[in-house]
């Protein structure tokens, strides 16, 4: 099974917190609908998190996905939380459990508030898998747990019985873990697989929808006319000609992440950045005016880039 490339991850693994953010809590907190009151809406506090912790400059290192999200008590009050997501597919440079606990005492002394923190590890090293931070000299010590996820030690069979939503998107990541290089026409199976699971549980427009973007581009198809095929096969499921904007959603998300960029750095990083993403989608065999259209390049800039 072929993934997309880290870029088209990150928008992937953003967007799909956001529109499954309630699922998310229920999944990995079996009692969050008893303490948290779920009748208001999520803050995603993006910019303060980046204000922390800025990104290295020129895009180097470890590629990470971290949402910092406030959520309201029935009680009232406010607690944050923090979950960080490794989008590569080895262990990165296992400072893991140190950066978990930086992030810890960074937000925890901005803001005064409690914390929980989730790691989900996508990775596929079966031994990795980090989940407390330990620091002792001349019996000072400094213990720090948090709660991390590993994808790779997942049960299928659970996953499929799981009828929250969020359950889809941990089965679609599995999967690309565990079928690499197969055949599009085995990943075409899995793909079909994925979407039956995903129609088989209830949620909204907006969530099934972002369900359906995760699975299309998170488990990726080598050529451009499997997923033509694929998508086409979805539509007569669906029983019309127009499903649900695949293409044009994730070039508005990359569009809106340029943006965001653009406010914290210099505009010739932004520019950089956006030819990056640029030959990411012509690379997967998106149209070239529709590129132009969700980074705001050109065209003729966009038909040079390789």
């Amino acid at each position: 099974m072929s993934k997309s490339s880290n870029r088209v991850d990150d928008l992937l693994w953003k967007s799909i917190l956001e529109q499954t953010f309630a699922h998310f809590l229920a999944f990995f907190f079996a009692d969050s609908a008893g303490i948290l009151d779920l009748s208001k809406p999520f803050d995603y506090l993006d910019k303060e998190f980046e204000s922390l912790f800025p990104p290295e400059p020129n895009g180097k290192g470890v590629r990470f996905v971290d949402k910092l999200v406030k959520v309201y008590l029935k009680d009232g009050g406010e607690k944050f939380v923090l979950c960080h997501i490794e989008v590569q597919s080895s262990r990165g440079k296992g400072d893991l459990a140190e950066r978990m606990f930086r992030y810890y005492y960074k937000i925890s002394d901005k803001y005064q508030v409690p914390i929980s923190a989730i790691a989900i590890l996508a990775d596929d090293n079966q031994s990795y898998h980090p989940s407390v931070y330990v620091k002792e000299f001349m019996g000072t010590i400094l213990h720090y747990r948090f709660n991390s996820y590993k994808v790779l030690h997942q049960d299928e069979v659970a996953l499929r019985t799981d009828v929250n939503p969020f359950a889809v998107v941990v089965l679609t990541t599995l999967l690309a873990i565990k079928n690499k290089n197969i055949s599009d026409e085995k990943l075409m199976d899995i793909k079909h697989d994925l979407y039956d699971e995903m129609m088989s549980r209830k949620m909204d427009k907006s969530t099934r929808q972002g369900l359906y973007n995760f699975l299309t581009y998170y488990v990726c198809f080598e050529n451009q006319g499997s997923l033509t095929i694929f998508e086409s096969e979805i539509e007569n499921k669906l029983g019309r000609s127009k499903i649900m904007g695949t293409q044009e959603y994730l070039l508005d998300k990359a569009k809106k992440e340029g943006i965001e960029k653009g406010r914290l750095e210099e505009r010739a990083k932004l520019k950089a950045e956006k030819r990056a993403i640029a030959l990411e989608f012509k690379k997967m065999g998106l149209p070239v005016a529709d590129i132009a259209k969700g980074t705001g390049l050109a065209i003729e800039e966009i038909e040079k880039l390789k």
